[in-house]
């Protein structure tokens, strides 16, 4: 029988994924991955691995994303340094027993909280931060002493070259794989045991993550996105240039607003509307330039498929016709001009789908608190945005809106917090990271109990009887001088 090489080299990838988790199965098991000396190694390998190679990162991300270098080091490298730089000051405070209090009905007794890994964990990323959203759980995978398989975007292949080529120099390489490939490869990956899931991608993709692991009861955090809106409240003339600045740079600075968190449409006062575009045409035409043939500080879509889908969604005559700025396109080089919609259908597909692209929608209402009935018609987004100096206001969106964040006044500056969970809630996904957050998204915290041999309180156990029954009633209550009131006799029971 003769098979084709399509079939051999599928055959051939799934016998060598299956050989390197058994074999990251087995160091997982001798202990290794356990011990702090190991996982600092390991960290500062990272920062080695950053600092050795930030030329060449610099232009793989130029060459497959169009990024800058300042917006691949703001957004990837400083990222990646940060989150290792974090992770070495605070990993023996992490890694340290964490004592509590017990009842006294255990006297004597001690308790404590161990955090250990979880085992072999799955760390799928995505192409729009190819180097940050692998490397970034990774170092939290590591914290919290586990082996791991990267699988990094096929979208960016050169940049899951890189990985694939420089880690195993970098990083032990019985502990630490990075396996290369496209979808069928992530669906062969997903067909094995994990002992925890981490996907960063789509709402579409993340539901087929979840179904894979729903059928070996695994773990999963899902870093998704959705449709992150900015409520723009009515400001000053000095404070609008200001947030027009943070809008701009949030919107088309990050990856050209292929972003999860980055501003998906904006909700301002129809009074204020006109103010809050002009302010930003003249952003645009100062952070981006005016000229569609030479446009600078401005990434590249990713590849033809999305740039097909972002044209598509100005198809529509009603969307085209809302176009007041922008509206450009580049096939040749993938770029799109910073593009900016007044009050497009609000059935069509840009407002309804998520745009991950630089088109930026303006809806326009009677009050600005109608904005929190808009957003809370739509599922709950990843991040949230206000533009406001109105406290009342603020308070009324925290309490009256659910999102995986909140930030006042800025845009995008809460993903570089390690001290900040990371992560969303609802359609937007779940789990969090970052930091502490990341160590404890990648452990498990086992609770420790530990009693003497020398006491023993009688009312624990049978037979039953009332002295028992309230001298209970008292240790649940913490009513600890009627506990002692019962046992020196000086109480009487009550009847049940």
């Amino acid at each position: 029988m003769r098979y084709s090489n399509r079939y051999l080299n599928a055959v051939g990838r799934s016998w060598n994924e299956g050989r390197s988790v058994e074999e990251l199965r087995q160091t997982f098991k001798s202990g290794k991955t356990r011990g702090v000396d190991w996982r600092k190694a390991q960290l500062r390998a990272i920062l080695r691995l950053i600092h050795e190679n930030e030329d060449t990162l610099f232009q793989l991300l130029q060459s497959e994303l169009g990024k800058h270098p300042v917006e691949s080091y703001r957004d990837e490298i400083g990222v990646v340094k940060k989150s290792v730089d974090h992770a070495l000051n605070c990993i023996d405070q992490w890694m340290s027993p964490k004592k509590g209090w017990l009842p006294l009905l255990f006297f004597p007794a001690s308790r404590k909280l161990l955090s250990e890994p979880l085992g072999l964990v799955l760390i799928i990323g995505s192409w729009n931060f190819p180097i940050s959203l692998i490397l970034d759980p990774l170092i939290g995978a590591i914290s919290a002493g586990n082996t791991v398989v990267l699988k990094p975007s096929e979208l960016t292949p050169k940049c899951a070259s890189f990985l694939a080529n420089k880690l195993p120099i970098y990083l032990d390489p019985k502990a630490i794989k990075v396996i290369e490939g496209g979808s069928e490869v992530s669906n062969q990956l997903l067909q094995y045991k994990w002992d925890k899931i981490f996907f960063t991608g789509s709402t579409k993709v993340g539901k087929l993550v979840m179904a894979a692991a729903a059928k070996h009861l695994t773990p999963v955090t899902l870093e998704l996105g959705g449709k992150c809106p900015a409520i723009f409240d009515s400001l000053p003339i000095l404070d609008i240039e200001v947030a027009t600045k943070r809008v701009a740079s949030g919107k088309w600075g990050a990856c050209c607003g292929q972003a999860c968190i980055g501003i998906d449409y904006m909700l301002v006062e129809q009074k204020f509307a006109i103010t809050l575009i002009e302010e930003l045409k003249k952003i645009i035409k100062r952070f981006y330039g005016d000229d569609m043939r030479n446009l600078k500080n401005i990434s590249k879509i990713i590849n033809k498929v999305h740039f097909e889908r972002l044209r598509n969604l100005l198809e529509d005559s009603d969307v085209a016709n809302s176009i007041v700025y922008g509206g450009s396109f580049d096939e040749t080089n993938l770029i799109i001009e910073p593009t900016i919609l007044l009050n497009p259908p609000l059935n069509s597909e840009i407002m309804n789908e998520e745009i991950f692209g630089p088109l930026l929608p303006i809806i326009t209402l009677d009050n600005i608190k109608e904005s929190i009935e808009f957003i809370n018609s739509k599922p709950k987004p990843l991040a949230l945005y206000a533009f406001t100096k109105n406290e009342n206001f603020k308070k009324q969106i925290l309490e009256e809106t659910s999102s995986g964040s909140v930030t006042f006044n800025d845009t995008m500056i809460q993903f570089v917090c390690d001290d900040f969970p990371f992560g969303g809630v609802g359609q937007s996904g779940f789990g969090r990271y970052h930091g502490k957050y990341s160590f404890d998204t990648f452990s498990h915290e086992k609770a420790i109990l530990e009693r003497s041999f020398y006491f023993e309180l009688g009312p624990r156990h049978p037979p039953w009887n009332n002295f028992k029954l309230e001298f209970l009633r008292s240790a649940y209550d913490y009513n600890y001088v009627g506990m002692l009131l019962l046992l020196l006799g000086l109480k009487k029971p009550s009847r049940a």
